[in-house]
């Protein structure tokens, strides 16, 4: 019955904003714990009549003990009940035995189901301001389990929790946390090291330095395992990196001798490396075998600065130096790339950071992509075909104008109230921006780097925050506890 439990919580986080107005703790910890219940008890397997006919009592008794909800309320209940492909309904989906066949396979969603819902988000989209969001049958249920608060409190910040500064006088280009983790980062110098720090237990300390670059390295990326790192450095080789030890498994040199500027996993196969250079090449390369894929190659108009997947990794996107994007498709068989499509930013500048997100909040489904493009502005670009076809959304105002700086979706974004994104900047600050707010859409702004913020990172549940520059240092930022 998940189904019904969400609908039960989505009713209760709509009346939520009713109970003890002065104490909004007690809110959050309320919808959290109804919603532990809600799952657990929907396992029990209960009748299905008997649920629907609790809900239909809740929902009365909500509204005799706070009054009836306001027509917009009331109309987004409507879209609670009629919702079938929300991101919690499609979580759920497997553990209600009867919405899998005789063979415990899962039954796909009817086509008309997906067409009704986008009718009903196209319809109250309309309705809305532009850049508004369009409400789910989990929104309000998001919004309250977030604590109901704004965006400037979810990412208020109590100071530096820690300063790394092994790489120090020579700039740290990129710092990544590892996936689905709270206290294992790594960043690369220029110094031609990379470093992997681990922040728990206290005091947080490097926990090992991979050497062997004989030049500056430029990117690297964890693997989805986060048991191995793949680097690129201006040495010319492709570095296959073991998290453990910090060994040096496999050096891969690029066959025309170029300097290598970025990497990034397939991310449905961490068997494959996609690798830019200086000439202008974007290459596939097996890490296991050190070779590159046949049909793997293509050519931009400028050397390549910054890559990334979509997240079926069907799409990849890669930005030059000389202001063009390009979209090209990637065959999950073969590893064949395609191009596809190209997009010029600005003529001569520099796309140094390139940040795909399939959902750009959990109240609307809406591909984007986040770029740094050295035109004083971060640029928030809409997806909108699958040939990585992209619109211009925002732009946000930040000093940037020859740094390689980037920027990042918030992991979490989609359970706040609206959405963020943070970034570097040439001043020296990092920057937090709700692209869904139409003015002063500046959220927070943290300070005591000394000289441009090159690169940021959150952790998976947003708890830590790490930002690096160009005087090498690296700073930890740990978040306010609500």
């Amino acid at each position: 019955m998940a189904a019904v439990w969400q609908q039960v919580l989505a009713v209760d986080a709509r009346y939520n904003a009713y109970r003890t107005p002065t104490f909004p703790q007690f809110r959050t910890q309320y919808i959290r714990r109804r919603s532990q219940l809600l799952r657990e008890n929907a396992k029990c397997g209960f009748e299905p009549g008997l649920r629907r006919q609790y809900l239909r009592l809740r929902s009365q008794l909500l509204a005799l003990r706070y009054g009836p909800l306001s027509e917009q309320s009331s109309f987004r209940a409507s879209s609670v009940r009629s919702s079938r492909t929300t991101l919690d309904r499609m979580e759920d989906f497997e553990e209600d035995p009867r919405s899998q066949g005789a063979r415990g396979h899962r039954r796909s969603v009817s086509r008309g189901s997906y067409q009704i819902q986008a009718q009903m988000n196209r319809a109250v989209y309309d309705e809305r301001p532009p850049g508004s969001l369009v409400p789910t049958s989990v929104a309000e249920a998001s919004r309250a389990m977030a604590g109901d608060t704004t965006l400037s409190e979810n990412y208020a910040f109590a100071g530096m929790h820690h300063i790394f500064d092994q790489h120090v006088d020579s700039a740290v280009p990129r710092l990544q946390f590892a996936n689905d983790d709270k206290h294992l980062l790594a960043c690369c110098s220029l110094d031609g090291t990379l470093s992997i720090m681990t922040l728990s237990p206290s005091p947080p300390s490097v926990k090992v330095t991979l050497k062997g670059h004989a030049g500056p390295v430029t990117d690297f990326a964890w693997s989805l395992s986060n048991d191995i790192i793949v680097s690129t450095s201006l040495d010319g080789t492709l570095r296959i990196w073991n998290t453990g030890d910090g060994r040096c498994i496999r050096e891969v040199r690029d066959p025309e001798s170029s300097e290598l500027l970025c990497c990034t996993f397939q991310p449905m196969n961490n068997n494959l490396t996609v690798v830019g250079n200086s000439k202008h090449h974007l290459q596939v390369v097996n890490i296991s075998t050190g070779k590159k894929v046949k049909g793997g190659c293509s050519k931009l108009t400028g050397r390549v600065l910054s890559l990334s997947f979509d997240a079926p990794g069907r799409i990849l996107w890669a930005g030059d130096d000389r202001g063009s994007i390009f979209s090209f498709l990637f065959d999950m068989a073969t590893g064949k790339l395609t191009k596809a499509k190209r997009l010029v930013v600005s003529e001569g500048s520099s796309i140094c950071s390139i940040s795909a997100r399939s959902w750009i909040s959990r109240e609307a489904r809406d591909p984007s992509l986040l770029i740094n493009a050295c035109v004083n502005k971060l640029l928030l670009y809409r997806v909108v075909d699958n040939d990585g076809t992209l619109q211009l959304k925002r732009s946000f105002p930040i000093q940037h104008g020859s740094q390689h700086v980037h920027s990042i979706f918030c992991p979490l974004m989609s359970f706040r109230q609206g959405a963020c994104v943070v970034t570097g900047s040439e001043d020296a600050c990092v920057y937090f921006f709700d692209v869904e707010r139409n003015t002063k859409a500046i959220v927070n702004k943290l300070q005591g780097h000394g000289g441009p913020v090159l690169d940021v990172s959150f952790n998976c549940d947003e708890s830590l925050l790490a930002s690096a520059d160009s005087t090498g240092m690296v700073i930890i930022w740990r978040r306010e506890q609500k």
